[in-house]
């Protein structure tokens, strides 16, 4: 066999290896179940609490609040971890000032979820009678909702 055989031959199989791939893709039930999981929280709360269109309104403000505390804790959050992570250019970092950024990061993350917690009392204010039975539902399923995200791998 020729130089151009072989190459031929190695140009059709990555093609087939290519289409396999794709197809493999497209047809997976995984990427089914990921493509599902990208439904935004919000859009999923509205659905299993049935919400009508005013509680739809009230929910985007509690949403938009939310949003800003949540942006505004995370931003905090990373300007100190700049700060904790340039006590590493010192030859020897200050554990008194390690330490009082470490402090301030766990008191950010702990109003993160005190946020988190009253964002979740202020929908269920929202709900009538018959939708707190649904409330209830939504809430023993919180975790799964919204782990959907992939986290970022820390290296």
């Amino acid at each position: 066999m020729n130089k151009v055989k072989i190459f031929g031959w190695a140009v059709i199989a990555l093609l087939l290896l290519n289409g396999a791939t794709l197809g493999f893709l497209i047809f997976s039930k995984s990427h089914v179940n990921n493509a599902r999981n990208h439904t935004r929280p919000a859009t999923i709360i509205i659905e299993k609490l049935h919400f009508d269109k005013k509680q739809q309104v009230d929910y985007q403000k509690l949403i938009q609040w939310h949003r800003s505390q949540i942006n505004d804790f995370d931003k905090q959050i990373r300007q100190v971890k700049n700060e904790l992570y340039l006590q590493l250019l010192q030859s020897e970092p200050n554990l008194k000032t390690k330490d009082s950024l470490i402090a301030v990061i766990v008191n950010c993350q702990q109003r993160i979820e005190n946020t988190h917690f009253k964002h979740f009392e202020d929908i269920k204010i929202l709900c009538n009678d018959e939708q707190l039975k649904d409330f209830d539902a939504l809430t023993r399923e919180l975790s799964k909702i919204f782990s959907g995200k992939p986290k970022p791998r820390h290296e």
